[in-house]
Parts: C-alpha cells; structure tokens; sequence
C-alpha cells in the first residue's frame, strides 16, 4: 500500500521526461495538481491514519453497546400524592423498550458493517491515487484531472462518513414509552434515547496465572475505567471431546478487574472467558476474550520449590 522512494522517483522521472514534450503552462499545472493529490495521500490518508481508523474500527467490533435513556430519574406522586423520585425504567412500557431495544440493534449492525465498507473503500481508493501519480504520464494525468478530483471529493466523503459511524448516534422515539397512566398526572417527561458504547474486556496474560487447584484472572478495558460494573466470568473444563468424561462449566459474577478461582483439578485445562453482564438495556455485543490456563501439577509445584531454593 505504501509508496517506496524508488516508486515516487520513478514516477518523478517519467514526468521530467514528459516535461520536455510540454509547455511551462502544463508542467506547472501539473506539479500543482500532483502535489493536491499528494497531500491528501499523506495527510487524510496517509496510511498512518488509515491505521488508526482500523484499530478503531475493530475496536468497535468488540464492544458492548447499551440503550441509554435520559432522564434516567423522574418525579412521579404516589396515590397518597407524595412526590417520589423513580427510575424511569420502572415506568417504560416492555413492549415499547423491547422494539427500540430492536431498532438500536439494527442501527448498530449497519454502522458497524458500514464502517467496515467504508475503511475497505478508503484503502483500495488510496491504491488508486497511487497509481496516478506514479504511473500517468503528464498529459495522461491533466486530461484525467476532472476524473482524480471526484476521486478525491469521493474519498473525503467516505472518510467523513466512517468519522460520524465511530460514534453511536441517537434513536428517534415515535411512540410513547412511557404509558400516562404510571405518571398520574405527573407531566410526562421528554425521553431520549440513545446508543452508548462500553470498551471490552480484556484479560492481562501477563497477570493472569494458575496453580494446583486456583487460578486468578485479571482484565482490563482500553479506556482503563474507573467506575468497575458487574461483569461475567465463564469457566470451563476442556475435555478434548473425550466421551467419558462429563463437561464442566461455571458462571462467577464479578464487580471488580480481578478473580480467584479455586475448585479446580491439577493438570488441567480450562478455558476463562470474560464478558460484560446483559442488562436490561444491553443491545448487541458478540465478541468476548477467552483464553486457556492449565493447573499445576504435583510435579510442577516441586519443581517451582526446588528452582526457588537453588535461588536463594
């Protein structure tokens, strides 16, 4: 994807070399035009940023995403006419919830794959205006000139796009969710809906370990945050498809970025998988980090001791 030295300078030479067929007019014009589409290949999308914005998209790919509803509180008065602060999910009709729980889905699944298309287009358009610049000659280049700049408007208009995708937008409400009657005669609220995103969890390999009969486990997220939510952790037995021995697996909840496990068989494999909690408000998240630690042996356990003493 890259332009090399050699390739620029090459495409240097055939322009010098086309030069000396044309006027002063055209070669400036030339060296105009070929220095706009250098620009934008090494500014907007140099392959650095091209970079980026896949990290980010792939980033996205692995996260969780949540129905956020404001206001989350709301003033209601109870049949006493007492004014009470509610959560005001206790007073959103299920059914309504449900089908904008449905449209935030749908709405993720296609920024997502968008975002995918659009990086996808931005690359192979990228190839393209390298292969102008290093392989038209100066009038080949100027009477295609019209056709680069609707390249170049088309390119920055993609980029435009994946920018706006990477952040969740928000959900247009056409019916009430919350019903008049919950309110009693409380004045209804202006609901808004939205998309949120949450990083995903991500074990530490490097603090992650097992011994004999426990293992502790360690995550983290890329934004390092600080408020911990209750999370999941699945464990499982690996059996290697034998049919003689049962299947074993477990679900811990967790509130923190750390877990012992204990309960478990030396000389073992088992596979931990960590995995954010599904709320009511969850709307779509498939990926999930999983990775596999063996206990410890009797023979292992020896050998650490022996290894530790020859090194005191």
């Amino acid at each position: 994807m890259a332009m090399t030295l050699n390739e620029a300078e090459g495409g240097s030479e055939r322009a010098a070399r086309s030069a000396e067929q044309l006027g002063t007019a055209d070669w400036d014009s030339y060296l105009e035009k070929r220095n706009i589409v250098l620009q934008f290949l090494h500014s907007n999308l140099s392959l650095r940023h091209l970079q980026h914005h896949q990290n980010k998209v792939e980033l996205l790919k692995k996260s969780c995403f949540y129905l956020e509803v404001e206001p989350k509180h709301v003033n209601v008065r109870d049949q006493n006419h007492v004014t009470l602060r509610t959560d005001i999910l206790q007073l959103v009709d299920p059914c309504q919830f449900q089908r904008m729980k449905k449209v935030a889905k749908d709405q993720t699944e296609t920024q997502l794959m968008l975002s995918t298309e659009l990086l996808e287009q931005l690359k192979s358009g990228r190839e393209e205006l390298n292969n102008y610049v290093r392989n038209y000659d100066i009038k080949t280049f100027l009477s295609q000139w019209n056709l680069i700049m609707q390249k170049l408007t088309q390119l920055s208009t993609f980029l435009e796009n994946l920018l706006s995708l990477q952040t969740p937008g928000k959900l247009y409400v056409k019916h009430h969710l919350v019903s008049h009657a919950n309110l009693r005669g409380t004045r209804l609220p202006n609901i808004r809906l939205s998309i949120c995103t949450k990083m995903p969890l991500i074990f530490d390999r490097n603090e992650s370990y097992a011994h004999k009969h426990w293992a502790k486990l360690k995550w983290f997220t890329e934004n390092q945050e600080s408020h911990l939510e209750q999370c999941e952790l699945h464990i499982k037995l690996l059996t290697n498809g034998s049919q003689n021995e049962p299947g074993y697996s477990r679900i811990q909840p967790v509130t923190s970025d750390t877990c012992a496990v204990s309960g478990l068989q030396p000389g073992r494999s088992y596979e931990f998988a960590i995995r954010r909690s599904n709320t009511h408000t969850f709307v779509y998240g498939k990926w999930y980090d999983r990775f596999v630690l063996t206990t410890k042996t009797d023979a292992d356990e020896h050998a650490d001791g022996n290894a530790c003493a020859l090194e005191e």
